[in-house]
């Protein structure tokens, strides 16, 4: 079975109305053998803030050493976002798996007049995953309500309900009460339901769930009548553009921490999720701190730029939109631009009146059924006394319009729901991949990974033979932009999901002159309601459409980093006792710099000093142990004819490297420290993200990828987009796909031959591969990888890699150079 073909079958289910009730859900999974018998779960229900408060609470589990699923709902572009293991994506080979085992019975069901929904059928597909991963916990974000809801199912052993507002109304009851009596079903058997709610809404709580525990402000000394909460939290105000301050107290507990989701509505959703974390597990405080503030949540107040400010928030209900009128008004701006689109089953007048008063509205529909008619919107707002409410028929193209119309000092705000923000998210996300095409077996290979049907790749795998790009847009502008390529004289295959309301692979396959024109085109003659902004901004940046304009800019003529002039080689300066090739060799001080000026001497353009080692099983070592280690070596060679990077983990450690002359930080956490991406941009410091996938937290677990470049491009460029967030500049920024870091020997050979697809990530390459144990598979044994090394550090240049980590310096500088002269015998030229 092909993804396309599994996830038609999914989405067809929506066809079935909801329905109250656990018996079809729990009938599925008896069919799957029921995988849920051995896994420990927790529920979230709530009007508002439930996912926020399950992706906190699964990043704190995580942070604590347990291997966590996710599920959450809906998703921003992607199906699959909606099942997550250790934070990464059910892949698409699981969402097969599960539908050839799963689809007879539901098939069967239907026949009888009782299939299971899509919300079922989804919510069992989780469970089925989080069992077959062997996860310690799993989050469930509820769907409706709580007493019938699908994800009920489950017997939890720690729950919450983290609001009650008016919400379907005609499912679960016409008053907040009675709401909140039905989302407090989901109370565990043994421990106490944990609650945001106060008041009469609380003692509708309490009636069905007996024990509770509180989490909230706290209460004015006047309200002598109104009991405390038993959790109390603080709302700081922002520390910076994208974070608060937050401050829980309990009897026995007492926290300080930031969160990277303003607001004071979020301070009690961290309260809630780190009481809940508590009652799972024996968490420090530290852990508890660290998960809270690395639980990014997309969409939900996302702070996408500051010139002008632009926040993406997916408030759906009147109750939210007044939560983030109350966070926007903590930020200084001018005018505000709102770029609306909502549900038609929202009460949009209520949300107009919650949000504030802006200077101009676009009204737009993302591409869904259930999406409210955009001139409708504007009436809404017209009547609220706008007299700038404008229509655009997609989010994108609203939101350029929007962007145009802000000055420096304004705001443009993107709300109404999560699936206009989704739309909207795409201009920073978007990306296409340039794709290697070497003979009609690379084309059969690259065709099937976006599950071309096989009659459209055997019909097209011939015709790929120029520049091919494969990127994911939504299906709308990849029907647009098929039809214009086509006509043309390139070809365009798009993958078997054909559905208006999700997005699709799309493979482009032209010559360079094809593309050229095929983006004028775009730019010029295509009607405005396509939305294609985003794709010919990725076509450009991935073919390199520009070049020509930009090689004339100062950044050719003065690069600030050698690895902007040609491919770099970084040096690796080990000063620990115990890494994998050359542990214990340099650790003396003189000894280092000794090593560091031969580096010079043999034509080293980056040196990375580094004082704790990665190598799998290695002791961590505490901070202050790790600043001595480097901070004198760093500064004793600062002056020396070469960058200095800090290899390292750690904020603390990155900053005294750089106050001690250090001015590139190499990070093979991926900016897991939450400080670290700030410190670079503080210090407006280089930063090379590596690829990671929790290897410190749970060291042993097997990784699935679907494809494995893909997968980690994918991944990767959420890193960036935070790192961006946090104000460091995307021409500082380098990737590292993590060759060796949980791939296996054949993935990481997969992504040594396929470096030059990480272009589609606008960022330098780096390429880490120096004496790793990947190189047994072609036979070479520890201490006889030199050779190999060579070789790969060659292949890397020839591919494209911007800069080689290595620990011999002579012969890979020797190879770099080879490479780039084979490429370019003019150009190359050393002394």
């Amino acid at each position: 079975m092909e993804y396309h073909e599994a996830a038609d079958f999914l989405f067809d289910l929506r066809r079935f109305r909801p329905k109250p009730g656990t018996e079809s859900t729990a009938r599925l999974l008896a069919h799957l053998e029921n995988p849920h018998e051995d896994v420990e779960f927790v529920q979230i229900a709530g009007s508002n803030g439930k996912g926020s408060t399950a992706r906190m609470l699964e990043r704190s589990l995580r942070e604590a050493g347990l291997s966590v699923g996710l599920y959450t709902s809906p998703h921003l572009e992607d199906l699959r976002e909606r099942v997550r293991v250790d934070g990464r994506k059910i892949p698409r080979s699981a969402v097969c798996e599960y539908v050839e085992t799963a689809r007879e019975y539901v098939t069967s069901r239907g026949a009888d007049g009782d299939s299971p929904t899509f919300f079922e059928t989804m919510t069992a597909m989780a469970i089925w995953q989080f069992g077959r991963e062997d996860v310690d916990v799993a989050v469930l974000e509820v769907g409706i309500g709580g007493r019938y809801d699908a994800t009920s199912v489950v017997d939890p052993v720690a729950s919450a309900v983290t609001s009650v507002t008016l919400e379907h109304t005609g499912i679960l009851g016409d008053t907040e009460a009675e709401i909140a009596r039905d989302k407090a079903h989901v109370a565990p058997s043994d421990t106490p339901l944990v609650t945001g709610v106060s008041g009469d809404t609380l003692e509708a709580i309490r009636a069905v769930a007996g024990d509770v525990v509180t989490v909230g402000s706290g209460t004015a000394e006047s309200d002598t009548d109104v009991p405390e909460p038993d959790v109390q939290v603080a709302y700081g105000g922002r520390t910076n553009h994208t974070e608060a301050a937050i401050t829980i107290d309990a009897d026995d507990w007492h926290l300080e921490t930031r969160i990277p989701l303003p607001g004071t509505h979020q301070a009690t959703n961290a309260g809630i999720a780190a009481t809940l974390a508590r009652q799972i597990v024996d968490i420090t405080d530290d852990e508890l701190a660290r998960g809270l503030r690395n639980a990014h949540w997309p969409g939900r107040f996302e702070v996408m730029d500051t010139d002008p400010l632009v926040v993406l928030d997916g408030a759906h209900n009147p109750g939210a939109c007044e939560g983030l009128a109350e966070t926007l008004g903590t930020y200084d701006y001018d005018a505000l631009h709102l770029v609306f689109g909502a549900m038609h089953d929202k009460n949009h007048r209520e949300m107009a009146a919650t949000l504030p008063t802006p200077e101009s509205v676009i009204a737009t529909e993302p591409p869904l059924q259930r999406a409210e008619d955009r001139d409708v919107l504007a009436a809404v707002f017209r009547d609220a006394g706008v007299d700038d409410a404008r229509t655009d028929t997609t989010v994108q193209d609203a939101l350029e319009r929007a962007l145009e119309d802000a000055g420096s000092d304004d705001c443009v705000l993107v709300t109404g729901s999560l699936f206009a923000v989704a739309e909207a998210r795409s201009r920073w996300t978007s990306a296409g991949v340039p794709k290697r095409i070497r003979n009609s077996a690379d084309a059969r290979e690259m065709l099937a990974t976006a599950d071309v049907p096989d009659a459209g790749s055997r019909r097209l795998r011939g015709d790929a033979v120029h520049r091919v790009v494969k990127t994911t847009v939504g299906y709308r502008q990849a029907t647009t932009v098929k039809q214009e390529l086509l006509r043309l004289g390139g070809e365009c295959a798009l993958s078997g999901l054909e559905r208006e309301d999700e997005s699709v692979d799309a493979v482009l396959m032209g010559t360079v002159s094809q593309f050229e024109r095929l983006v004028e085109v775009l730019e010029s003659d295509t009607p405005a309601d396509h939305g294609v902004t985003d794709v010919t901004r990725a076509l450009r940046e991935t073919l390199d459409l520009d070049a020509n304009e930009s090689e004339s800019g100062s950044d050719a003529d003065d690069p600030q980093y050698p690895w902007n002039d040609h491919t770099a080689v970084m040096g690796i300066l080990n000063v620990t006792p115990d890494s994998f090739h050359d542990g214990g060799e340099y650790d003396a001080l003189e000894d280092a710099v000794s090593r560091a000026e031969a580096m010079v001497e043999a034509g080293v353009d980056v040196i990375d000093v580094g004082g704790e080692s990665t190598r799998p099983g290695a002791d961590p070592v505490p901070v202050e142990d790790e600043i001595d280690r480097v901070v004198p070596v760093i500064e004793r060679i600062a002056d020396l004819d070469a960058h200095l990077s800090i290899d390292t983990r750690k904020a603390a450690v990155a900053e005294a490297a750089l106050e001690a002359g250090a001015d590139i930080i190499n990070d093979v956490s991926g900016l897991e420290d939450p400080e670290m991406r700030f410190v670079a941009a503080e210090y407006d410091a280089g930063l090379v993200v590596m690829h990671s996938i929790d290897s410190i937290v749970v060291p042993d677990r097997d990784v699935e990828y679907d494809d494995v470049v893909e997968d980690v491009i994918d991944q990767l460029s959420e890193r960036i987009l935070l790192a961006e967030k946090a104000g460091v500049d995307r021409e500082r920024i380098v990737v590292d796909p993590g060759i060796g870091f949980g791939k296996s020997a054949r993935e990481s050979f997969e992504m040594l031959g396929r470096v030059d697809e990480f272009r589609a990530l606008d960022c330098p390459i780096l390429v880490g591969h120096s004496h790793k144990s990947m190189f047994g598979h072609v036979g070479c044994e520890p201490g006889e990888r030199l050779e190999a090394t060579v070789a790969a550090s060659a292949l890397a240049a020839d591919r494209g890699a911007d800069i080689v980590r290595v620990h011999d310096v002579a012969e890979n500088v020797a190879a770099v150079r080879t490479a780039l002269a084979a490429r370019d015998p003019d150009h190359f030229e050393w002394e």
